[in-house]
């Protein structure tokens, strides 16, 4: 069991379930990521068959010892669990002064579950704008699309291109909407991705200490904006939300986070409340 000081804290978890991802820059020691890309480039990197433990893959490999890093593990326990599965990995490289994009995409089928996989990027050396890191949609991940359905769309407001420092980690929600972008230096670019599955009920699984004093007992209707407040965070729209799909987006955030909780009383604004009212369903006396 990790040690919790290195699990999520409550406003991370809240961030997490707003916008589907977490970005931890430098992260990863500078010899560490050497070692990766030494291995990388010996092509020494290989995965395990699907629904393979993750504790029991990865042995003798620099990667085992990337995950087995504290901040790692506590985030991998905090979103999936200990010991999830082994879903499949990649080694994504773009070749230099690449003429094409990766179309946007969600890497999964239209998937309905509350449960959820996620998705570990690990960028081991620096990635510039111009060679093109991964883009993603901050706030996508409700949005329940078939894989390339989205392909022909580009350009969204508010995504976010990774630009990042060598041993820049994200965590993404499996349906979160992203692509690889043009490589337009002179240098090959590398990322290496590994989906997990969870094992366990995600039911609090972060370091929940903070839970009672962030969980939006302040009211947020006069004004206050309180950053540290899950309701303020979960209320905070992504400049790509039309005004109507803005409040859908909300209310599939709060039906994640009482998934998440088992507070089957939280809201936001009293959206979900307000759908759940049903006077017509009597109750007998």
């Amino acid at each position: 069991m990790i040690d919790k000081k290195y699990l999520l804290s409550s406003k991370q978890m809240a961030e997490f379930v707003a916008r589907g991802f977490l970005r931890f820059d430098e992260l990863v020691p500078t010899e560490l990521n050497q070692k990766i890309m030494a291995e990388i480039d010996a092509g020494g990197i290989k995965g395990e068959t699907a629904g393979t433990p993750l504790s029991q893959c990865y042995k003798g490999s620099s990667i085992r010892t990337l995950l087995d890093m504290p901040e790692i593990q506590g985030m991998i326990q905090s979103l999936v669990g200990e010991n999830p599965l082994f879903d499949h990995d990649a080694i994504h490289v773009r070749e230099p002064n690449q003429g094409a994009a990766q179309g946007m995409h969600a890497d999964s089928i239209i998937d309905t579950r509350m449960d959820f996989d996620i998705q570990i990027m690990y960028f081991p050396h620096d990635i510039p704008l111009e060679m093109g890191g991964t883009l993603l949609l901050p706030g996508s991940q409700y949005r329940k699309v078939n894989e390339m359905d989205i392909a022909r769309y580009q350009n969204f407001l508010g995504q976010i291109p990774m630009v990042c420092k060598a041993g820049s980690i994200l965590i993404l929600h499996h349906g979160i909407w992203h692509c690889g972008r043009q490589n337009q230096t002179n240098q090959r670019r590398y990322m290496f991705k590994v989906r997990l599955n969870p094992q366990v009920r995600q039911l609090r699984l972060w370091n929940t200490d903070d839970l009672e004093t962030a969980k939006g007992a302040r009211e947020i209707f006069a004004g206050q904006k309180d950053e540290n407040d899950i309701q303020y965070i979960l209320s905070k729209s992504e400049p790509w939300f039309e005004d109507a799909s803005g409040r859908l987006e909300i209310v599939n955030r709060i039906k994640q986070w009482r998934f998440l909780t088992g507070d089957d009383s939280f809201d936001v604004h009293y959206w979900l409340s307000r759908l759940e009212n049903r006077p017509s369903v009597s109750q007998s006396a």
